[in-house]
């Protein structure tokens, strides 16, 4: 029998012990081992689900930990960098939330240190592993609808009942475009295999973060040069959606980012006046991605969503901030 890959998860958040943690817990070769935080009573809600792991009440000692393989880190965006790099220091593989840096140069730290020590470290960019986006992806590179005409993602939600929310702060690496534009822009280069060629965003700002943003501009790859949209905003109700046009039919996903979350995963694809639709109900794409991560440490096979990518995504948002046009639309 395989050995399970012994994972550990450094901090208590919410979204980790709602998704991430249970993920890696039900997920086949791995094992949810040990938590890390420095509040005890947060730690302790992991215990619901998995009740043998250890918890640690430090960063530091769940890395020093010799029964820990590999580490979750869902902290918050600005100590992502720091934490990934730590953690490979230490022997341990690594994956880490969206963003995995603030900036697309940084992420060569971590590929250097992901080759020198031979470890295995990713973004967590969730959706790649879920055969809806997959299909997604496969419909358009395999020429099945023609060359893509134009892209549009829109990802919005509203949290401005929570000031406090590290989204809401720029010390923290807040803001739409780092905490759900990492979707709407990297789900458009999976799909498509394009890069950027010319951007335009205007962006609305309020206390040091974007609150809203509007990209538009050409991308260009396999499939021959497309035009792009994209709209992230965090004081708007719920929208997520993303549509791809090409000469031949478009599709739409439905929930793009979210499946089986908020509604059952599925894909929209219309040729004229025909629709099929095509679904996924029940699969976990957080559990796909566990499952991948170990299947790659095991067997050295390439990872789904290796840093490269990762990088090539960063490399986007910081066009789009550096060419920013920053306005008020009240």
């Amino acid at each position: 029998m395989t050995k399970p890959i012994r994972w550990g998860v450094l901090g208590a958040s919410k979204f980790a012990r709602e998704h991430m943690a249970p993920a890696i817990h039900a997920a086949k070769g791995a094992e949810l081992a040990a938590i890390a935080s420095s509040d005890p009573a947060k730690a302790a809600l992991f215990l619901a689900f998995a009740p043998a792991a250890r918890l640690h009440d430090s960063y530091d000692a769940l890395l020093a930990d010799p029964m820990i393989d590999a580490v979750y880190i869902p902290l918050p965006n600005h100590v992502h960098l720091e934490w990934t790099l730590k953690a490979l220091a230490s022997g341990k593989h690594v994956l880490c939330e969206k963003p995995i840096c603030l900036k697309a140069p940084q992420i060569a730290q971590i590929i250097a240190a992901r080759d020198a020590s031979g470890l295995l470290a990713a973004e967590a960019f969730m959706i790649v592993h879920h055969p809806q986006w997959q299909r997604a992806r496969d419909l358009v590179q395999s020429g099945a609808i023609g060359n893509v005409t134009h892209v549009d993602g829109v990802f919005t939600y509203d949290n401005r009942a929570d000031p406090g929310n590290i989204r809401n702060k720029p010390e923290t690496g807040g803001g739409g475009i780092y905490d759900i534009g990492v979707y709407t822009y990297g789900s458009a280069r999976f799909v498509t295999g394009a890069e950027p060629q010319a951007l335009h965003t205007r962006m609305q700002q309020e206390n040091g973060v974007d609150t809203w943003a509007q990209v538009t501009g050409i991308m260009a790859g396999p499939m021959g040069r497309f035009t792009y949209s994209a709209t992230t905003s965090l004081p708007c109700t719920t929208r997520k959606e993303l549509i791809c046009i090409a000469a031949k039919a478009f599709y739409g996903v439905p929930p793009p980012f979210n499946a089986n979350v908020f509604a059952e995963a599925q894909l929209e694809l219309r040729q004229g006046m025909r629709v099929t639709t095509e679904r996924w109900p029940g699969v976990n794409q957080y559990v796909l991605q566990v499952q991948n991560f170990g299947d790659s440490i095991r067997s050295g096979a390439p990872y789904p969503c290796p840093l490269e990518f990762t990088q090539g995504t960063a490399a986007m948002i910081d066009k789009i901030f550096a060419g920013a046009e920053v306005i008020a639309l009240t």
